[in-house]
């Protein structure tokens, strides 16, 4: 099911529409040319935007990839999963699943100079999947801006003097307030109300209103967390209508900074009283949990967050490549630099975690700090206020960070939407589009900056956006390594990269990664314990739909795809359908020659064992001696 040797030149039975520079389902059946004749299909009307240089795209790619999916949600994950209980699991999950993920995309963007829907003319019969994707892309872009709208919220407030959350406020009541400035011992207390800290308080009761809610309430979104929603999409949108050059640019400081900033932050959070205890918890796995579904579900989840694999952003910024681009040493690069953000980011908030068990005398900290999406604004500010020496200075560093983290991936995740409708439509405006996209991003982000937004947050981000690219991944893989065919992608990387591909990396394309990622699939549907918050079975109804509606793309497109081939018999219909198109490969016509001719005569390279035994075979001579 794989189609010809080379799909981009070869005419088969099969593929009456080899030779044209149409898709294949707007062909008649007249005869086309032939490989033996050596034609070859027009190139590009307009040449695809490049990257000035390839140090921008790692840089890009990095700020896209290490961003508020490492800072922001890993902690709160882990957190969420027991701690080291989830680490294990996710570090496993990173090896077999994130980084062939990662290298297969990067590969397929660079060769094919397609976007994330535009990439399956590698097999039309699949290109439902890049739909699907971008369901679950446009509502990650949505929270993460609600997100960074909180970390402008905190970054403002962080000009005052002292910090507003370093102690406890009169109006917070019904609870006992620890002052986060406090180092000392908690002072005790003579009533059973719960222990809370003040930048716990502050975050629930004067950022997010949280905290004031009734049960089930919903509760209308937030002036000052409207007005920053506003300004950022106001800030990306200028953003983004200078294009892949503009971004490419901001992308050294969105990549190198945060670095300065969480390194700075470890040299003081590690020190406090009690961090060790957190940094154990951290480390220390639950063997018990590790056979949980939820877990492996989450760890899955966690790593397409990390790397932003599955979203359309690694393709589609790979697209904007020279074609010679190593981007074998860019992921190994990006993706080793991933785990080390994550993990940093896991050390430095559990170590607080440990700090605030500490202080209130809790070795339950699950008790401590209620586990969600807001724990980053609860830990980190915790931190910051028992600062000894310019508080406010590293508060605005902090915050400011995560905004350029929020900034570096949600850029790029609203990069690979413009590529796939600027591949599909390449006369739409491009500055329209970026318009559009931020005026419908703030509507829909409003939902995020109400005193719900958080539960609402678990909802969209467990039905729109974990099962839904988990399913996609499978149905990537499916058409990139058995459609298309790893002998063909070896081939392809061979004459890209000039490099072999080794058998680990073909083994999980084929077999680990889709038998893992569809075990967690099935086991997680059925098993997985849905988000908790508001109990009313109609948001559950809805978090089904959106799932479902996310994924109707592919069947549809399918549908469409078969049912406009000219074959004879439906068998013969879903194989062409699920050949590439008679255009896929290199983007340059002169590339597309050497391609011809590095196809006809193919030979895989010998592995690195293989040339070992014939050096050591051609050093082993024999000698004959005649007496």
């Amino acid at each position: 099911m794989s189609g010809a040797d080379n799909p981009g030149f070869v005419t088969t039975a099969d593929d009456p529409t080899a030779g044209s520079t149409l898709p294949a389902e707007q062909h008649d059946t007249k005869p086309s040319p032939t490989a033996a004749d050596g034609q070859l299909e027009k190139p590009p009307a307009v040449e695809r935007e490049k990257w000035d240089k390839g140090v921008e795209f790692l840089m890009s790619c990095i700020a896209l990839s290490v961003g508020l999916g490492n800072v922001w949600k890993f902690p709160s994950t882990a957190f969420r999963n027991g701690g080291g209980a989830f680490v294990i699991p996710y570090l496993i999950v990173l090896l077999v699943v994130g980084r062939p993920i990662y290298y297969l995309e990067m590969v397929m963007g660079q060769f094919s100079s397609r976007g994330s829907v535009k990439v399956y003319d590698v097999s039309p019969i699949m290109r439902g999947i890049g739909i699907a994707q971008m369901v679950s892309i446009c509502v990650v872009i949505v929270y993460y801006a609600a997100t960074i709208a909180t970390a402008i919220r905190f970054f403002i407030a962080s000009f005052e003097s002292p910090l507003p959350w370093a102690s406890c406020d009169v109006s917070w009541t019904g609870m006992n307030c620890v002052n986060s400035s406090n180092t000392g011992p908690t002072p005790a207390f003579n009533n059973s109300l719960p222990v809370q800290t003040s930048a716990e308080l502050y975050y629930t009761h004067s950022v997010t209103g949280e905290g004031l809610l009734g049960e089930n309430e919903f509760g209308v979104p937030d002036w000052k967390l409207t007005l920053c929603l506003l300004f950022i999409w106001v800030a990306m949108t200028i953003m983004m209508v200078k294009g892949i050059r503009g971004s490419g640019k901001v992308a050294y400081f969105l990549a190198l900074f945060p670095y300065v900033v969480l390194i700075s932050f470890a040299v003081y959070a590690f020190t406090l009283e009690g961090a060790g205890e957190g940094l154990k918890y951290f480390i220390t796995p639950d063997w018990d949990k590790l056979l949980s579904a939820d877990v492996w579900k989450e760890a899955v989840s966690q790593c397409f967050f990390s790397l932003s694999i599955c979203f359309g952003g690694v393709i589609a910024f790979s697209s904007y490549n020279n074609f010679s681009n190593n981007i074998y040493r860019d992921a190994m690069i990006i993706s080793w630099l991933d785990t080390f953000t994550s993990l940093l980011s896991g050390a430095l908030v559990f170590s607080i975690i440990g700090h605030l068990g500490h202080l209130t005398n809790e070795s339950d900290y699950t008790k401590v700090v209620k586990p969600g999406s807001g724990l980053t604004f609860i830990t980190y500010p915790d931190a910051l206020a028992k600062f000894e020496h310019v508080p406010n200075l590293f508060a605005l560093l902090f915050f400011f960070m995560l905004l350029t983290l929020g900034v570096g991936s949600c850029t790029g995740l609203i990069n690979s939407v413009l590529t796939a409708l600027h591949d599909s439509t390449p006369r739409l405006k491009s500055w329209k589009t970026v318009v559009v996209i931020g005026v419908f991003g703030f509507g829909l982000g409003l939902l995020f900056v109400t005193p719900s937004g958080s539960k609402m947050l678990d909802y969209f981000d467990y039905y729109g956006v974990q099962f839904v690219t988990l399913t996609s991944a499978i149905f990537e893989l499916f058409a990139f390594c058995w459609l298309y065919g790893i002998r063909k992608l070896t081939r392809d990387i061979q004459f890209m990269l000039k490099r072999r591909t080794g058998f680990l990396w073909r083994f999980c394309w084929k077999l680990l990664t889709p038998a893992m990622l569809i075990v967690v699939l099935v086991i997680g549907l059925v098993k997985s314990q849905r988000p908790q918050g508001i109990d009313n079975d109609v948001y559950h109804v809805l978090g089904w739909c959106i799932y479902v509606g996310a994924l109707l793309p592919i069947p549809i497109w399918a549908w469409f795809a078969v049912r406009k081939r000219n074959e004879s018999t439906l068998k013969k219909r879903v194989v062409a359908a699920s050949k590439p198109l008679s255009d896929w490969g290199p983007e340059s016509l002169e590339v597309r020659k050497q391609y011809l001719e590095f196809c006809s005569n193919y030979q895989p390279l010998d592995s690195r064992w293989t040339r070992l035994r014939r050096v050591l075979h051609r050093n082993d001579k024999t000698y004959r001696v005649s007496v």
